[in-house]
């Protein structure tokens, strides 16, 4: 046998002798983490929705954050689909759908979907955690291609962190985003972004284009779900919500410095301190380098929150740093937020004609089981959901004991921190105050002027009138009588809810402890131009089974007014004898 063919054999011999391996193996690290990716992604589909309005026009996502059927997705999505939509998810089923809220401006939508309370929720994230290049996925339903509802899956990383993007002939406005190269399409709008444990971290709403359609270029935008997290009980209170602005506009110098290039003089942070010149240093604990670095912290923030603000000034050489809580104003008027015009149909992929469900009427008027979830009121885009909120807001108060007989008639005493004695009456004709030798007196009434009583509090009295009320008469005591959302306490305080009450010209904000229900104080205006009466509510004292605060901390424009320390209060059965026995 020529030597060729010998030395072939011997080889074919020896590599008969190693072991096979399987051409499917791969190591077992890699094999997990394949496996614990297709997990995540099995259970982050089945809280994503696809979103179609009744008809079965236009088309976007969303994604569930609560069993029972809350939703977050784009205002953009919603804003043709009507009051009640049509929503499916990756079981195949579709239900019934409401609209909540909307904010208009940060692009953001909630929905409700009705008809279970164990729906599949995804938990929310912190994007604050977030750094280019960590992986994330997107889901949703590009060009509608998930017939079944089933989502669409894209991978990606984080592209960059912290995007501004300009309003585009419209008041939207992409603040403090996540940009993203996973694939995002006309059709993901409202879908979420997540991280690889599944969590929540941005609602994807705008895309970059090339000049040859809407297709996805490699750069999408996820509003991050930590500006959602700042407005989500806004947005449960079925209301338009705003955005906030400081009131003053900034410019960069040419040291790279932030500056106050205007501002106007009505506004809280004029009244704080903050002037022409002054360089901004930090807001809300971010420290501010740059116009568009102010601009995204101010635009992730609801209006009327209280937030901490750094600024210097040079003064005679020399550099003054100055810290502030500030008071955020509505960044637009009411009217700017209305929604009387019919708005435009989406811009999205829409169903083929022959594909469409046949137009249906309002599906309020042909179920009542739909129709009561949703309520039309002037001021609100859907009241339902604000009764809800307000009426959880107001739990603790059934605790204080019953008011309704005292009808107007208390009379409290005690003494102040620095040991005076005071006396305040609340009477249906007129609050009066004795502190130390002076008298005070705030006549009620609908003639009545709404004053700064006593002089530098702010309106004190005018604002216990609105505690009287709201203790005896609940919601029928005001003219206006609403849950907003919540905010920090003072700016740097735990999460408190709001509830917002009117009567005649005078505004009030109340506190609730989130948890418990508990009333931690109110903030009184005598008019929006001026600086609120803060009262702060601590401790408890019982009064013939009915509870006030032991301690009433008065502020005004960032000082300390009195600190009122309650001992005593009656409740007399007639007004005759409530002033007889306020002039003893």
């Amino acid at each position: 046998m020529p030597k060729f063919f010998t030395s072939l054999i011997a080889a074919l011999l020896l590599i008969a002798q190693i072991p096979a391996v399987p051409a499917h193996a791969v190591e077992p690290a890699v094999a997990q983490a394949e496996q614990q990716r297709i997990e995540v992604m099995a259970r982050a589909a089945s809280t994503v929705v696809a979103v179609f309005g009744a008809e079965g026009a236009g088309g976007g996502s969303g994604v569930l954050i609560t069993p029972d059927g809350y939703a977050l997705t784009n205002f953009h999505v919603v804003q043709g689909a009507g009051n009640f939509m049509k929503c499916g998810l990756a079981d195949g089923v579709l239900y019934d759908a409401v609209i909540v809220s909307i904010d208009p401006t940060g692009d953001v939508a909630l929905i409700k979907l009705l008809g279970r309370d164990d729906f599949p929720a995804a938990p929310m994230g912190n994007s604050d955690l977030l750094h280019q290049g960590d992986p994330v996925f997107a889901m949703g339903n590009p060009f509608l291609l998930a017939t079944d509802f089933h989502p669409t899956a894209t991978f990606g990383i984080v592209s960059g962190i912290h995007r501004y993007q300009y309003p585009s002939g419209t008041i939207l406005e992409y603040t403090d985003c996540i940009q993203t190269d996973a694939s995002i399409n006309p059709g993901n709008s409202g879908g979420p972004l997540f991280n690889m444990a599944g969590e929540v971290v941005g609602i994807n709403g705008r895309i970059s284009l090339d000049k040859r359609g809407r297709v996805n270029v490699g750069a999408g935008y996820a509003i991050s779900i930590n500006q959602i997290k700042h407005f989500m009980d806004h947005l449960r209170s079925g209301r338009i919500v705003d955005h906030a602005t400081l009131g003053a506009i900034v410019s960069t110098n040419q040291d790279g410095a932030v500056m106050v290039d205007n501002i106007l003089e009505e506004t809280p942070v004029y009244r704080r301190g903050l002037r022409l010149d002054d360089e901004i240093v930090s807001f809300a604990g971010r420290p501010i380098r740059s116009v568009n670095q102010f601009k995204n912290i101010l635009g992730i923030y609801p209006k009327g929150w209280k937030l901490p603000l750094a600024f210097r000034r040079e003064v005679d050489g020399n550099i003054e740093t100055h810290e502030i809580i500030v008071r955020l104003d509505a960044l637009h008027r009411s009217s700017e937020l209305t929604l009387d015009k019919p708005a435009k149909k989406p811009r999205g992929p829409q169903l083929p004609k022959n594909e469409r469900k046949q137009p249906r009427p309002d599906p309020a008027k042909t179920s009542p089981e739909l129709a009561k979830y949703y309520q039309k009121k002037p001021g609100f885009l859907n009241y339902y959901f604000n009764e809800l909120e307000r009426d959880r807001a107001l739990r603790g108060l059934a605790d204080l004991g019953d008011f309704s007989e005292t009808s107007s008639r208390w009379i409290v005493t005690g003494k102040t921190e620095t040991g005076e004695d005071f006396r305040i009456v609340f009477a249906s004709t007129g609050m009066g105050m004795l502190l130390g030798e002076n008298a005070y007196l705030q006549p009620l009434g609908e003639d009545a002027a709404t004053i700064d009583e006593p002089p530098g509090s702010g309106g004190l009295l005018a604002g216990l009138n609105h505690y009287r009320r709201l203790l005896t008469m609940g919601a029928a005591g005001f003219s206006e009588f609403y849950y907003v959302g919540s905010t920090p306490l003072d700016g740097v305080g735990e999460r408190v809810d709001i509830v917002e009450a009117e009567l005649n010209a005078g505004r009030s904000l109340w506190y609730f402890h989130k948890g418990t229900g508990e009333l931690m104080g109110f903030d009184f205006w005598i008019h929006d131009q001026a600086d609120p009466c803060e009262v702060r509510f601590s401790g408890r004292r019982d009064f013939q089974g009915r509870i006030l605060p032991a301690r009433w901390t008065v502020n005004h424009a960032d000082k300390t007014f009195v600190t009122l320390n309650i001992e005593n209060c009656e409740f007399p059965t007639s007004d005759d004898e409530t002033v007889k026995e306020a002039g003893r």
